[in-house]
């Protein structure tokens, strides 16, 4: 049941970017605490897990609680919702955004289910169309293709804002610990710092036109900013699984307007949470409203043009063949997402005497220090991986920021956030079948609810990458590694009853392979995060299904309520990967090769003191400046 405090948070008429809009100076930090921090917290708070479902008239409440617009929630999202709201009784800021913000609507025009740079090509195109401004958030960031093409951003933001007469401003925020944040979790990054050669951001002498401020958060001892998205002009946001590096990881972005935006543009300010500088300009124009006003004056859910499907978007690539590539040294921006997603899919169709296989192959290698063969089999024709893939819908749909803050103290208790309860309320309540795409699955609290589920006849399907972090994992108190959780979860169930028959665990393959490859090799890797139950409401976002994601580093997601958007979702992942042709695992919960081998470098299953011994190295790699968790 939604309490009375709760419901009066959310009908409240002040958020914390409503209040900066009548006094843009005062510090976003300042505003929150004046807010809500009168009100108690119990950081610690861990409400009984045999919950029953919210009835009708909680449910009813809940529903007064979002700014749903002409959007109707369905039972299972409004059921999550409610549980994410009981969070907010124990921190009104559990969720990283003013509670009348956390329930709203709107579209989701693309999804990018692709390599890193892939994905930083479209928020680097987002970025050199802004207007006024930009805010940009993430975890690690290091000198990478992902960090020129942001870099050339910049600077080319800078170019069209001089020839238009205008100023743009500019935030950026990356997650780095050091000794300063004893004194603060929020560190002001001069000039020398962010163009030195470990960030290699423009000079301020780069970006005449820009008014730029970066900032690096770490709240010790293991409050992480692992979150990752942007903001332009309050009208677009894109919330990402990746860092900001080189690496072989398949990632996944949605890229959303509408209501939703000023949520979002809502959980940006706290993040921030130091005086603004320069104020933001879209300060007093929220995303409801339009954001702000730009040259072309579009209107609220632009028409992005018809939609594509899949086959169509391959079928455009091959008609406009000889689009050349946009990369750091030689940019080639989009005027509108339609042309990048032609751009896109025609660098992943097959040029003369290259087959379709040898396209993904060739795409899939361009990250990697050391390139690999396929393995994998042909692909048809049409059958093409699609990484630019239309999920635009012919109306809002309902959505809301289900995240956590950061919590440093090295304990666990810190649980009931609405990035859990959100996860663990659609689990709960599903009906059919759960999916999960991560790179790791090991948080106590989700392997017990998918065995309840299981048990309660539903069908649970999840990808994970073959040794992701393995080393770090298998030390005693980090959940283990995948193999180790599987075969825990296994155990779990009755050896020959009906739940094991609904559990299906793979290994993340890729497009152009016919078995998993193990992280140590850094050739094939996935870090998507998505979580979709009964093919109707999804979650995606930053946070991996991992004790670091569930206890302690800041993560945003989105939940969204929409069977179409999720059933693009699901062909995009299947699309784009091998994995469901061949990365199931034994009944052992180990994949197998088909003389019954493990996979080359798969690590065993050790006890808690071998487990600490083998696993100081890769903990000590996972904690090196806390960054790309």
């Amino acid at each position: 049941m939604v309490s009375e405090h709760v419901f009066k948070l959310c009908q409240d008429t002040e958020t914390v970017s409503s209040v900066l809009a009548k006094n843009p100076t005062e510090a976003p930090g300042d505003v929150v605490e004046r807010l809500y921090g009168h009100h108690t917290k119990d950081l610690s708070h861990n409400p009984d897990g045999n919950r029953p479902a919210p009835s009708p008239e909680a449910l009813k409440m809940a529903c007064k609680c979002g700014r749903w617009g002409p959007t109707k929630p369905s039972p299972p999202f409004l059921q999550a919702f409610a549980d994410c709201l009981n969070c907010l009784d124990a921190d009104p800021m559990s969720g990283v955004v003013s509670p009348p913000l956390m329930g709203s609507h709107g579209t989701v025009p693309l999804t990018v289910i692709a390599p890193l740079a892939d994905v930083i090509r479209h928020c680097s195109n987002l970025i050199v169309r802004a207007e006024r401004e930009v805010f940009f958030i993430t975890c690690s960031w290091s000198p990478s293709v992902a960090q020129r093409l942001v870099k050339i951003a910049l600077i080319e933001l800078s170019r069209r804002a001089g020839q238009r007469g205008q100023r743009v401003v500019v935030k950026m925020m990356y997650h780095k610990a050091g000794a300063a944040n004893v004194m603060g979790s929020h560190q002001v990054v001069e000039p020398a710092a962010y163009t030195s050669r470990l960030i290699q951001l423009p000079s301020p002498e780069e970006i005449p036109n820009l008014d730029f401020q970066v900032i690096s958060v770490h709240k010790l001892i293991l409050g992480t900013l692992h979150a990752k998205f942007c903001v332009v002009d309050r009208k677009i946001a894109a919330i990402m699984s990746n860092n900001m590096e080189d690496n072989d990881n398949m990632e996944i972005m949605t890229h959303v307007e509408g209501p939703i935006v000023d949520s979002i543009y809502d959980t940006a300010l706290i993040t921030w949470n130091k005086n603004l500088n320069q104020p933001l300009p879209s300060h007093d124009a929220p995303s409801c409203e339009g954001g702000l006003p730009t040259c072309d004056q579009e209107p609220h859910y632009v028409d992005h043009g018809p939609e594509r499907d899949q086959h169509r978007i391959v079928a455009d690539s091959h008609a406009q063949a000889g689009l050349p590539e946009h990369t750091p040294d030689d940019p080639h921006y989009d005027s509108d997402i339609a042309g990048e997603i032609t751009r896109m899919q025609f660098r992943y169709s097959a040029q003369p005497d290259e087959t379709c296989l040898q396209a993904a192959n060739r795409q899939l290698n361009l990250a990697v220090k050391h390139p690999i063969d396929p393995t994998g089999p042909e692909i048809p024709d049409g059958e093409e991986m699609t990484p630019y893939i239309s999920t635009t819908t012919t109306h809002p749909v309902p959505m809301a920021l289900v995240s956590r803050p950061p919590y440093g103290p090295v304990n666990s208790k810190n649980v009931n956030v609405p990035q859990n309860e959100a996860w663990l309320s659609l689990i709960r309540n599903a009906k059919q079948n759960i999916f999960i795409q991560t790179p790791d699955l090991n948080a106590a609290p989700l392997v017990a609810s998918l065995a309840a589920a299981l048990k309660r006849g539903v069908e649970v399907t999840y990808y994970v990458c073959f040794g992701y972090n393995d080393p770090g994992e298998m030390i005693p108190g980090q959940g283990g590694t995948n193999d180790q959780a599987a075969q825990a979860l296994i155990a779990s169930l009755p050896p020959n009853g009906p739940d094991r028959q609904l559990l299906h665990i793979y290994n993340y393959v890729s497009k152009d392979q016919d078995h998993p490859i193990h992280h140590c090799f850094h050739s094939r890797s996935c870090h998507i995060k998505l979580l979709i139950v009964d093919n109707l409401v999804g979650i995606q976002g930053s946070a991996n299904q991992d004790t670091q994601s569930w206890f302690h580093s800041q993560e945003v997601n989105i939940m969204v309520d929409s069977r179409e958007i999720c059933e693009k979702w699901m062909g995009g992942i299947d699309r784009n990967q091998n994995t469901k042709a061949f990365g199931r695992v034994a009944e052992d919960g180990i994949w197998r090769d088909a003389e019954g081998n493990p996979g080359n470098g798969y690590m065993g299953n050790p006890g808690p003191v071998e487990g600490l011994f083998r696993g100081v190295p890769g903990m000590l790699m996972k904690m090196k400046g806390m960054v790309g968790l």
